[in-house]
């Protein structure tokens, strides 16, 4: 439900009669008249501030009024509402929400029948609600309830997990397929307008293209129809379920089929089938489809989890070169591809622009390889010469970002020499500890075996062989030493919500040589900003953007001078909302973003000033509003094959260094065992920071404004999913991960096994060993 406003400005009179009214009925601190939206983050409010009194009013309140419209929508489910409307049954997830908040409350005060009541009530009420997570998605509210209340019970090591049946494993064999392995394009048509919104490729000779390309990529999409397994799945009703239910199966012979015949844009079938040829190694298929989108559908758009445009051209591109950078043994040359959208960052298609270069596959000749031996001594030389050889110096003496003058890269350098970041978000975060129930340490000075010193920093250590036990052969070795090892040089750390530890930050440099990135939330989660919660962070309100300066300033003053600060950094994705409105308002809040970045110039110019953005959405806002703000940075989670057209987007908007502030993948999926699962997360970081190099400085073929990228991260954190003591399996957001969901609570490149020896234990991870070997 909606607040409902004046859609005219009422009378002067009329507003003091309404505000006479209104200070009437405020009589006391609690007498507050909540609309029907306000009591779930009013709720969510209390919890994180611990104000018992507070949850027990609202959230009594909320289920007193709303409770028989809730149990009328639950009558009318048979299963969780379709995506897109959840919001139709706000009553239903509303109450369930605050029955949950303030049972979750009971249990944290050892009132434990109370607790199992509420959360029994929920689970027998209301069995299909939903609650919203701020980060972008639903959760069942019955199994979050059921967890703790199996948990309060002793039941927890009880839960078995529950596997998706992914079908049977068929590889797909085609009745038609290619005769060509790589198709010349310009052989069966030819291209018109390239390189603006006009392009097309006109098929001269469609029947030979439909020949050469195979069954089921456009052209030949009637080709399927005819295949005989296909007419015989059709037959039997084999593939009578939704195309989507397909996306993870293991019967890729199915789902191919199913992909070819979708109703869906041909630019997203055609993504989806070269996924499927991908899995069943079917390379040069794979390219095909890719290939076919970049050709005949540049411009199709599809949409993301979280309904934001998604331009399957582009992610084509990216998937081709990844295909050819791990398979070298196909002997391709890709070059001139590209596909650029104007007014892409923001969510309206309607007003893109696309602009299409084609560009050219083909077999690799003796005189490719030649000049690429050439260009890539030429590349190295001009790397070397570029240090002395640069247009832009931005920095001091010991931190310097630069540009070179003859290519136009970026390069970070620190006492003179070329850094890369390799950096992870490290949060030594104890198991049962949750910032949702306010019960999080602060890992810097957190002393839980009374040593004196921190415990994550120095007192964790290896179990190698996976028991949970400390053996004798599994020294305490700490992880500012496994870091090191790994071969990170940086973390990155907030100010927020706890002052960074000077001392401790110091001794890691000094002993270790890990530097840090320092950032200030800028409002995001209301930190900051002086703002509640419950209100935001309004970037058009000038006492929180008063209280945001000085925040900032503080911390520019006090670790200025800090011999391990790498750089400034402002905000973590914003842009996306959540505890503030730059969502909502990206022009003022990009707009302060450079009213900061001044700041901290006029106090420091011997670092870099960076934005943490979510992924590029408001690019374009930013480089008309950030002129002060030097290296652009964001959270990308866009798939193994790396960041695809992420760095020429900030190159063609901002010419800007670039890096990536987050970038991950769990280590857990479900159809997968512990080993593959832990091999599909390396395999995934071995594509985003092969695309990190790729685009560096000094490379023939990137873009060469990456200076480098930040793991998320650290350890496994088992509070993502609210029940902080049980590491949850599952099935969260959609999501470009091994089987399709994003598992946040297992994105560690360290695990912490049975959760028993937490902040200590370490499982380490093949990610790690894979870090080892090329940050080392």
């Amino acid at each position: 439900m909606k607040q409902i406003l004046f859609s005219n400005r009422p009378s002067i009179l009329f507003r003091t009669f309404v505000f006479f009214i209104f200070c009437l009925t405020v009589t006391s601190s609690f007498a507050q008249v909540l609309t029907f939206q306000d009591y779930v983050p009013k709720a969510w409010e209390a919890s994180s501030s611990g104000n018992f009194e507070e949850i027990e009013r609202l959230t009594t309140e909320c289920v007193e009024k709303y409770s028989d419209e809730a149990k009328q929508q639950q009558a009318t489910l048979t299963a969780f509402p379709l995506k897109g409307t959840e919001d139709e049954y706000k009553a239903l997830n509303d109450v369930a929400t605050c029955l949950f908040i303030h049972a979750e409350a009971l249990m944290n005060r050892g009132e434990i029948d109370k607790a199992i009541e509420l959360f029994q009530q929920a689970i027998d009420d209301y069995f299909w609600a939903q609650s919203w997570d701020p980060r972008g998605w639903y959760w069942s509210v019955a199994e979050k309830s059921q967890a703790s209340v199996d948990k309060l019970r002793g039941k927890e090591e009880e839960k078995k997990e529950i596997k998706i049946d992914r079908g049977s494993k068929t590889m797909p064999t085609l009745a038609f397929p290619g005769t060509e392995e790589v198709i010349d394009y310009k052989k069966y048509g030819h291209f018109e307008n390239v390189g603006t919104k006009d392009y097309q490729y006109v098929m001269d000779d469609p029947a030979g293209l439909m020949k050469a390309i195979g069954e089921g990529i456009y052209p030949n999409t009637s080709g399927v129809l005819k295949d005989p397994m296909y007419r015989k799945f059709q037959k039997e009703g084999a593939l009578s379920r939704s195309h989507w239910d397909y996306v993870q199966t293991d019967d890729l012979q199915k789902a191919f089929y199913k992909w070819a015949t979708a109703s869906e844009p041909q630019g997203v079938k055609l993504f989806y089938l070269g996924l499927i040829l991908e899995k069943a190694d079917m390379i040069y298929d794979a390219l095909k489809a890719y290939r076919a989108i970049q050709i005949h559908f540049p411009s199709s758009v599809g949409r993301t989890y979280w309904n934001t445009p998604w331009y399957p051209g582009q992610a084509a591109i990216a998937k081709i070169r990844h295909i050819i950078k791990v398979h070298p043994e196909l002997d391709l040359k890709y070059e001139d591809a590209k596909i650029q959208v104007i007014n892409g960052f923001d969510n309206d298609i309607a007003n893109d622009i696309v602009l299409t270069w084609p560009g050219t596959l083909r077999k690799k000749t003796f005189w490719d390889k030649v000049v690429e031996k050439f260009q890539s001594f030429f590349a190295k030389r001009t790397c070397d010469r570029r240090i002395k050889n640069f247009k832009k110096s931005i920095g001091g003496k010991k931190v310097r970002l630069i540009q070179c003058a003859e290519t136009g890269h970026w390069q970070l350098l620190v006492d003179g020499k070329p850094f890369m970041i390799q950096a992870v978000t490290y949060q030594a975060t104890k198991v049962g500890q949750s910032p949702d129930k306010g019960t999080l340490a602060d890992w810097m000075i957190e002393d839980i075996n009374h040593n004196g010193l921190a415990d994550g920093p120095y007192d964790s250590w290896v179990d190698k062989n996976l028991n949970n036990i400390q053996d004798e052969d599994e020294p305490v070795v700490g992880d500012f030493q496994l870091l090191v090892d790994m071969g990170v040089n940086t973390i990155r750390v907030y100010k927020q919500p706890y002052n960074p530890n000077k001392e401790l930050l110091r001794k890691m440099y000094e002993d270790y040589g890990i530097m840090v990135i320092m950032g200030d939330f800028l409002g995001k989660y209301a930190l900051g900003s002086g703002a509640t919660w419950f209100e935001g962070t309004d970037y058009e309100n000038p006492e929180h953007k008063k209280t945001m300066l000085e925040s900032v300033r503080k911390m520019v003053e006090e670790f200025k001078d800090e011999p391990y600060i790498l750089m400034w950094l402002l905000g973590n994705e914003n842009n996306y909302g959540l505890g503030c409105n730059a969502d909502k308002k990206p022009h003022a809040y990009y707009a302060f973003v450079e009213e900061v970045a001044q700041m901290i110039k006029s106090i420091d110019r011997n670092h870099p000033v960076a934005i943490s953005n979510g992924d590029t959405l408001f690019l374009d806002i930013f480089a008309e509003n950030c002129p002060s703000v030097d290296a652009f940075a964001a959270n990308a989670y866009r798939g193994d094959y790396g960041f695809g057209s992420y760095w020429d987007q900030v190159f063609d908007a901002s010419g800007k260094a670039a890096f990536i502030t987050e970038y991950g993948c769990p280590a857990y999926a479900n159809h997968l065992s512990r080993e593959d699962a832990e091999q599909a997360q390396a395999d995934y970081h071995n594509g985003a920071w092969s695309d990190i190099i790729l685009n560096s400085a000094g490379t023939a073929d990137g873009v060469g404004n990456a200076i480098g990228g930040v793991v998320f991260q650290w350890i496994d954190e088992w509070w993502k999913n609210y029940e902080p003591a049980f590491h949850d399996k599952t099935a969260g957001a959609l999501g470009p991960f091994p089987d399709g969901y994003m598992y946040e609570e297992w994105f560690g490149l360290t695990g912490q096994g049975n959760g028993k020896n937490s902040p200590f234990l370490r499982h380490l991870r093949k990610v790690y060993d894979y870090y080892k070997s090329v940050w080392n």
